[in-house]
């Protein structure tokens, strides 16, 4: 994004599209680029990455928080409209599309999950189409809706703007360690206090005799506790990672635009059969990530397991 005849070098470039628009505490005496001094304490949004690391952990990703609540409402608006128009007949336009998705969904939970919660299905339906529409914004062109923002809303040229909040680790994670809370929940709901507490310190290893359990459930306890926490992480690192790949692409394409109508033509082809292939990634992705959250909601809800213990 070019302000007063200057033009961004490609790293530059790359930085601002990755860069989000950050809220914070900012500390008194703050330097921005060697030049801006912060006076006092205040809230404000952040102009520089020396800003931004000075906010530290509560920081709010405004842009973030902004899409991924704005899309999860469209989510909730479109499949009201569809369920207000439900009918007995034959359904068509809006209606058989999210008839589509409701029936798929159900299968994938039935299939997977053979216990009975009526949260789950609601659940995995709203994990799949809240993360496939955050998803798909990585479809929009990366200068489009930034450039707007900063330069017709705004009126800052540097403003910093994402618009996919799956490429923000904040997001994801926050999503997996939701599904995470869950899952612990679920597991002492149905396997109670005790129940959930003999699963981390008597699995894998045990003997039944209670003069070797006691050396084994230390060793017990580190490698069931890897294994629990390593869930969250990986579910939301695994979107991230995969959605941050597939904007960083994005980005990349768009930088050969400005060397030169070969090189600008060529790009052109490549962002368009990469948004093609990029339609793949974007739905598997959020089945990957609806499918892992039905595992770990059947894992919850295992009994049987707990019943080797009491013997």
């Amino acid at each position: 994004m070019a302000a007063d005849g200057y033009s961004p070098t490609t790293t530059e470039y790359i930085q601002h599209h990755l860069t989000n628009w950050t809220y914070g505490k900012l500390p008194a005496g703050t330097y921005c680029d060697g030049t801006r001094v912060q006076e006092s304490t205040n809230w404000v949004v952040a102009h520089c990455s020396e800003e931004m690391s000075a906010m530290g952990f509560n920081a709010i990703h405004l842009d973030s928080m902004a899409w991924s609540i704005g899309l999860g409402f469209i989510f909730l608006l479109f499949f009201r409209m569809a369920a207000k128009k439900a009918h007995a007949g034959v359904p068509s336009g809006l209606l058989n599309f999210v008839e589509m998705v409701v029936d798929f969904i159900d299968k994938v939970v039935k299939d997977s999950f053979q216990h009975k919660n009526k949260l789950i299905a609601p659940m995995a339906l709203t994990i799949f189409v809240w993360v496939f529409l955050m998803n798909l914004m990585d479809l929009v062109p990366v200068d489009w809706i930034p450039m707007l923002v900063a330069n017709v809303i705004v009126g800052d040229p540097h403003f910093y703007f994402k618009i996919v909040p799956t490429t923000d680790p904040n997001v994801t994670l926050g999503l997996s360690f939701s599904v995470f809370a869950l899952m612990i929940f679920f597991s002492i709901t149905n396997k109670g206090f005790m129940g959930f507490v003999k699963e981390l310190t008597m699995h894998p290893f045990h003997s039944g005799k209670w003069y070797v359990d006691i050396f084994l459930i230390p060793v017990n306890l580190v490698l069931e506790l890897v294994g629990l926490l390593a869930k969250p992480v990986s579910l939301g690192l695994r979107l991230f990672g995969n959605m941050y790949a597939g904007e960083m692409i994005f980005i990349l394409i768009a930088t050969m635009f400005g060397a030169g109508l070969f090189l600008g033509l060529f790009a052109g082809l490549l962002q368009l059969g990469w948004a093609i292939f990029h339609i793949l990634i974007i739905t598997l992705q959020a089945f990957v990530f609806m499918v892992l959250t039905i595992v770990y909601m059947s894992m919850a809800h295992h009994v049987e397991e707990e019943d080797q213990f009491n013997h």
